[in-house]
Formats: C-alpha cells, structure tokens, sequence
C-alpha cells in the first residue's frame, strides 16, 4: 500500500458523554488529506460514522465495550502500511486495561509491530522490545471512570500516522485550553523504525 495518512482515534462517546468532535479538530479534518481512518471503537452515533466517512471512505471500526448497536465489529483488525503490521484493538479486552505488559502479549499474538488501543481517554506512545504502542485518547475529551487523578479531565486527543516504508511518523493533535478560556490545538511528533532484527 503506498503513503498515505492514517487518522487514529476512538472513544468518542457522541451524544453520550461529550456533545461532538471539537470544531477546531473538525476544520484539521478534510476530505481528501486522509487514506484511512482506524476507529478504536465507541464510535456510538451514526452522524460521527458518516462524517467520518465524508472524510475517508476506508474507515475500519473495532468494537468499543459500548458498540452495543453493533455487536458484529470485530474486536480486533490489522492493517498493513509499509512494511508495517498495525493491529488495533479498543483495550476493554487487555487486562489489566492499559498495561504495558498484557499490550506487548497482545502485541505479540497479533504479530504486528504497532498495536493501537483505546479505553483509557488518554494519549500515550511508546516503544518496547521493538514493538510500538499507541493510545490516541479521545477525540471528544469525553469522560471516563477511573482513569484520571481528582480534578483532572480528559484532553481531547487524536493521532494521524504517516508510514513510508519501516518508518511511521506519528502526528499528536492535542485541543488545549488556557487559564483564559482560549483554545488552542498543540501538535507533537513521535517517530517509529522497525527494527530489521540485524544488528550491525
């Protein structure tokens, strides 16, 4: 498959825990810039499902712990960009939820070199034992149970991926607010090569 974008995100929860996809993040959003969307599930209304598809008619959904309206999603899938194998998952099925080893062993079944989860509302990206792990947070901010230290909310979040051959280039959009009210959408970049198992 050649280069293209790939928009990560999930736990949307639209209209059930937030009221929709943060303007600011929709205007970044246009039809024709993105190949593929990966959906890490709770995907819950029809109108995000055909926005995001007016965005790009390849979007690929896995079931969400609250896809109750589609129990046929699978709760996994893997793609191929590059030479990469990306499998994605929605996280309620790794356990204990988030953690690093369970996300390696289902890393590791999958036999992929990214894995992709959802669940947690929270943006993380790291690398171990050559595989790389991706949580795109929420795109919506919406809130979740047991995930966040008192006083602290969800920071809308969501992730594009740019592969060219063993390299994936990660784009972080975070939506930001200021003591004034004012947002912002603050943009990181994380690289990932895979690792050809030969050391020179």
């Amino acid at each position: 498959m050649s280069s293209r974008l790939v928009l990560v995100l999930g736990d949307l929860f639209i209209p059930d825990r937030a009221p929709g996809i943060p303007a600011k993040f929709k205007k970044l959003l246009a039809p024709g810039k993105i190949g593929q969307i990966l959906c890490l599930g709770n995907l819950t209304d029809k109108e995000t499902y055909d926005f995001l598809r007016s965005i790009a008619p390849d979007l690929q959904i896995v079931k969400g712990n609250f896809d109750v309206e589609a129990p046929n999603l699978a709760l996994s899938k893997i793609v191929t960009h590059g030479s990469l194998r990306i499998g994605f998952t929605h996280g309620h099925t790794i356990i204990p939820t988030g953690d690093s080893d369970s996300l390696l062993i289902a890393a590791r079944q999958m036999d992929v070199d990214v894995l992709l989860w959802g669940g947690t509302h929270k943006f993380e990206a790291y690398e171990i034992e050559g595989k790389f792990f991706i949580n795109p947070g929420s795109a919506t901010g919406a809130m979740s149970t047991g995930w966040w230290a008192e006083g602290e909310e969800p920071t809308p979040s969501f992730c594009l991926m740019d592969v060219q051959g063993d390299v994936l280039v990660l784009y972080v959009y975070q939506l930001r607010v200021d003591a004034n009210g004012v947002e912002t959408v603050g943009v990181e970049k994380v690289s990932f090569r895979k690792h050809s198992g030969v050391s020179t």
